[in-house]
């Protein structure tokens, strides 16, 4: 299920911008398709060990701080860019910057070795020489994140440094429609980690496991 389901997914099918919820309950900048793959099972967090219910609770934080980029972003394209709006933006990197990095470092090293181990020993990985598994769609996903990320902090860093305002206002279109794009891949990331791979690690390891990745993420939370 799980290669299969996340390359059915386009994470990043834009929609047009009606407001923040466009009236559906969703963000404008949220693709829909992306949250109706088929074959989607997920495991409810209150029957998941709390291993995993933890990752859930950290993702909390990083939900409030998108919707307040989100905000920020659709601020700055209605009334234009401001050492205010500069600091609503860069908010959310440092955010992004302390936060996220560090929890998807931990994750990847404590959770994924060992379910990849055993997506692959289930046949829940795609095909060829070099098999690819719901965690390595994942850790490419953190790295396509912080790719952009840092793409977007440097555009916004050049928008008062350039002389002239029509190039100032190209590479300020350019810095809030890659944010609009780590948004709703972030977005996309949170829903595939709560409603798929979360849910094949509760199915493919044990309790005893869980206890034991618990302790490595206490150590490594500690180390970080």
């Amino acid at each position: 299920m799980s290669t299969h389901i996340l390359n059915r997914i386009d994470p990043l099918k834009k929609q047009q911008d009606n407001g923040l919820d466009g009236g559906q309950g969703l963000s404008p900048m949220d693709p829909p398709d992306a949250y109706r793959p088929p074959n989607l099972d997920p495991v409810p967090k209150s029957a998941m060990h709390p291993f995993l219910r933890a990752l859930i609770d950290e993702h909390a934080p990083l939900i409030d701080e998108l919707n307040a980029f989100e905000e920020a972003i659709v601020a700055t394209q209605k009334t234009g860019y401001s050492k205010e709006s500069n600091a609503s933006l860069m908010r959310f990197f440092r955010f992004f910057d302390r936060d996220f990095s560090r929890q998807s470092r931990c994750e990847e090293a404590v959770l994924y070795p060992l379910l990849r181990q055993r997506l692959m020993a289930a046949g829940e990985h795609g095909k060829g020489d070099s098999p690819g598994t719901a965690t390595d769609a994942i850790r490419d996903g953190h790295a396509e994140a912080a790719q952009l990320a840092a793409v977007v902090v440097n555009f916004l860093g050049l928008v008062f440094r350039l002389p002239d305002e029509r190039s100032r206002l190209v590479v300020l279109d350019a810095a809030l429609e890659q944010s609009k794009n780590l948004v709703e891949l972030l977005r996309l990331l949170i829903f595939r980690k709560h409603n798929v791979l979360y849910s094949l690690a509760h199915r493919l390891i044990t309790t005893d496991e869980f206890e034991q990745l618990q302790s490595m993420g206490e150590r490594s939370s500690k180390a970080n």
